[in-house]
């Protein structure tokens, strides 16, 4: 009897404690500019964040708006495109957390610019935003992802 009850407690608290690991270990912000785009979990987390948050506007392949480059007819930029045919990848990773976090316009210091993306602050965590970033990473081209890298480097020195 007692060896049913402290199964059954492990098998209830088990599971509980992993999820506030996960959730705790996603939400810890790390020092910007290492994504990562190969851990699994991460790049779940990224992707379910992106379809939910962003694909609407950046596509559910990251392809972006069409004419992205040129102003639409209510004078905003078309939402770009994250993976290699758009210019994310020539951002640095602090830049793309400030811009999704905190938008554009205050991420850039753009006064009087105006742009139909949200800023995210209070919307999603600092770690959903960093799996978001390191799901996009993870669709450009090797020598794409390692080029960031050295952006990244270079930024911080």
């Amino acid at each position: 009897m007692i060896q049913r009850v402290a199964l059954s407690a492990v098998l209830i608290i088990a599971p509980m404690l992993a999820l506030l690991w996960v959730e705790y270990a996603f939400d810890q912000p790390r020092i910007l500019g290492w994504l990562n785009s190969t851990e699994r979990a991460e790049l779940q987390l990224g992707q379910n964040v992106y379809q939910t948050n962003c694909a609407a506007c950046h596509g559910t392949n990251l392809q972006g708006e069409p004419n992205w480059q040129t102003p639409g007819a209510d004078g905003l930029m078309p939402a770009p495109p994250h993976d290699e045919t758009g210019h994310t990848w020539h951002h640095t990773t602090e830049l793309l957390f400030a811009i999704t976090k905190y938008g554009i316009v205050e991420a850039a210091n753009l006064e009087g610019y105006q742009s139909a993306m949200p800023a995210y602050e209070g919307v999603l965590t600092d770690g959903e935003i960093e799996a978001v970033l390191s799901f996009t990473k993870s669709h450009w081209p090797e020598e794409l992802q390692e080029q960031h890298r050295r952006l990244d480097e270079r930024a911080q020195n």
